[in-house]
C-alpha cells in the first residue's frame, strides 16, 4: 500500500458519511461490527502513513481530522454500543486500542506500538 492509498483509506474510514455505508465509523454508529479485514486494512494504512510522515512537521487538515475522528469516535461508538447491548466481536476493543495507539504515533512522530 502506498501513502496516497493509505491516506485515502483513512479519510474514508474516519469521516462517517451516509454515502459510505461500510466506513468503520458508520458501521459502529449503526451497531454493526467492522467488515472482515477492515481493521487490518486500517492498521496497515496507519503504519504506512506513520512511515511516510514521522519526520513531517505538519499534517494536512483533512487527514488530521480523519485520524482524530477514527481514534476518538470509534471508541465512543463502541462504548455506546456496549451500553445498549451490542454484541461486539471479542477482539474489537483491542483493535480500537491499536488504532488509537497508531494515531497517537502519527501525531507524536514516534511509533508507540
Amino acid at each position: 500500500m502506498d501513502y496516497e492509498t493509505a491516506r485515502q483509506l483513512l479519510i474514508v474510514q474516519g469521516m462517517a458519511t451516509a454515502a459510505d455505508e461500510d466506513g468503520l465509523l458508520t458501521r459502529l454508529k449503526q451497531g454493526h461490527p467492522p467488515v472482515p479485514g477492515q481493521v487490518t486494512s486500517i492498521l496497515l494504512a496507519l503504519k504506512v502513513v506513520f512511515e511516510a510522515l514521522h519526520d513531517a512537521s505538519s499534517l494536512d487538515r483533512e487527514l488530521a481530522a480523519a485520524l482524530y475522528l477514527l481514534s476518538s469516535e470509534s471508541r465512543q461508538q463502541f462504548e455506546r454500543g456496549r451500553k445498549t447491548g451490542v454484541a461486539w466481536p471479542p477482539l474489537l476493543d483491542e483493535d480500537l486500542t491499536r488504532i488509537t495507539t497508531a494515531v497517537k504515533s502519527i501525531f507524536i512522530g514516534r511509533w508507540q506500538g
